[in-house]
């Protein structure tokens, strides 16, 4: 993750208190102090930038890549992170996981693969309802770190201002680590393959995953007897991302590049719009639409194609590729009815949007114990009408956008060690949504992989 850019300056003409305060602005917390609330986006205001313009400008130009069908985006990670959970060992292991896919996906498809991280921001969760009820005690539901505690206690379910510099700090060591690793020299491809194979070695699938193993390996010799690479990509290139919920987060850290006198989220490369607060005339869309930075927008399955069109009007009026993604979250049993629609009207506008693939919060359900899980076999199912949607129009399948951790967690059912309802009794440790472990984020690249590479042909005409 290279550094370029200039750090600019505050743009406090951009903030979302000042510029969209008469806009509606869902899933915002209530602070009980706003004195409190005013000191800490001061604060927020004076810090020093967490990524630069330059580097939001390379994600913007990868992205570009993916839109003209010449790259694959892997996007993934907690579903929410904690600030308990920020440690070397946490962010190694979730950047290693998706360094892993990436080069399962990258032999797959024969393009460079985009890595982003939901990392170093993703502190802060949208809530289908602001309250939850335990043996007859209803308080606030919980909404990330960044905003209050999980504890299931009046003071801890307080929303708390402090929490978003203590996000911010977070972000900061988060982002050290992240660039550390990748500085090392230790994410390169073939050392990357290498742990791959450990884990096919100790898989119950390791037969039917050894052969595109053996093509990776073919692949790297070649590309080492050639001194070949994947022109302008860097194996160890990562960006990070996250959805920017909270606009008095992310208004004080917005900066006016000095170069160009754009302005960026300096809060992440990458950040995005959830699906309950997507609305083309709300506060969230206006802010987005006067940041530089790469953005998406998560659709549901009751999104129209008008209200798709509406918002490329509102946040890619210029067209521009790489600017705008769009992440499909649509369940296993409508994404063959509900995208074909969708991709084609948008298509047709002449707009050149990444499509990618959010197959978890659609396959959604509760298990007989109470907790949220999700069947591999139905994430599995939507990634794989996502590609076929999109081989069938023609179009780009521009990536996967995954909840995942690189630790051995029991949160999702099924994959190579088939896990079942009462696995999740056993290490069900997320702050939000199921998470697929390490194992089964590995399956679902390899499960990919097999029908990518069957689809290479098509990928090729694509990007030719």
């Amino acid at each position: 993750m290279n550094t370029a850019g200039t750090a600019g300056t505050a743009d406090t003409a951009g903030t979302a208190a000042t510029a969209d305060s008469a806009l509606p602005a869902g899933q915002q917390p209530v602070y009980p102090d706003p004195a409190a609330l005013r000191r800490v986006t001061e604060e927020l205001s004076g810090a020093p930038p967490l990524v630069l313009p330059g580097e939001c400008d390379r994600l913007k130009d990868r992205l570009a890549a993916v839109a003209r069908g010449e790259a694959l985006l892997l996007q993934g990670g907690d579903c929410a992170e904690t600030f308990d959970g920020v440690s070397e060992h946490a962010v190694h292991s979730k950047l290693t996981t998706l360094m892993q896919m990436s080069a399962v996906l990258t032999y797959a498809v024969a393009i460079p693969v985009v890595k982003v991280g939901r990392l170093a921001g993703q502190y802060a969760k949208p809530r289908s309802l602001p309250t939850e009820t335990r043996e007859g005690v209803t308080l606030p539901v919980y909404r990330g770190d960044a905003v209050n505690g999980p504890a299931f206690t009046p003071q801890a379910r307080i929303p708390d201002p402090e929490r978003l510099l203590r996000a911010y700090r977070a972000s900061s060591h988060t982002l050290n680590l992240v660039r550390a690793f990748t500085a090392s020299g230790r994410a390169g491809l073939g050392q990357v393959h290498e742990w791959n194979r450990d884990f096919i070695a100790g898989s119950p699938l390791r037969a039917r995953y050894e052969t595109i193993a053996a093509g990776i390996d073919r692949a790297l010799h070649f590309m080492r007897a050639t001194g070949a690479r994947p022109r302008d990509f860097d194996d160890s290139e990562f960006f990070v991302s996250h959805e920017g919920l909270l606009l008095d987060y992310e208004g004080p850290l917005t900066r006016r590049d000095d170069r160009t006198g754009r302005s960026y989220a300096a809060s992440g490369h990458m950040l995005w719009i959830g699906e309950r607060t997507r609305d083309a005339d709300g506060a969230h869309v206006a802010y987005f639409s006067r940041i530089a930075n790469p953005i998406g927008v998560k659709l549901g399955p009751a999104t129209t194609a008008d209200a798709a069109l509406r918002l490329i009007d509102r946040l890619d009026p210029d067209r521009e590729p790489g600017r705008l993604t769009f992440v499909v979250r649509l369940g296993v049993d409508r994404v063959r009815e509900v995208l074909p629609p969708l991709v084609e009207k948008v298509t047709a506008s002449g707009a050149r949007v990444v499509w990618a693939c959010d197959p978890m919060h659609g396959n959604t359900l509760v298990a007989p114990s109470g907790h949220k899980t999700r069947r591999f076999d139905d994430i599995l199912g939507e990634v794989r009408g996502f590609f076929e949607v999109h081989r069938a129009l023609g179009t780009h399948a521009g990536g996967l956008h995954v909840e995942l951790t690189g630790d051995d967690v029991t949160e999702c059912l099924g994959g190579g060690h088939d896990l079942g309802f009462p696995d999740l009794f056993h290490r069900y440790e997320s702050a939000c949504d199921p998470r697929l472990n390490r194992g089964q984020s590995l399956d679902l690249a390899f499960r990919v992989a097999g029908f990518l590479e069957d689809a290479r042909p098509a990928l090729d005409g694509l990007a030719g």
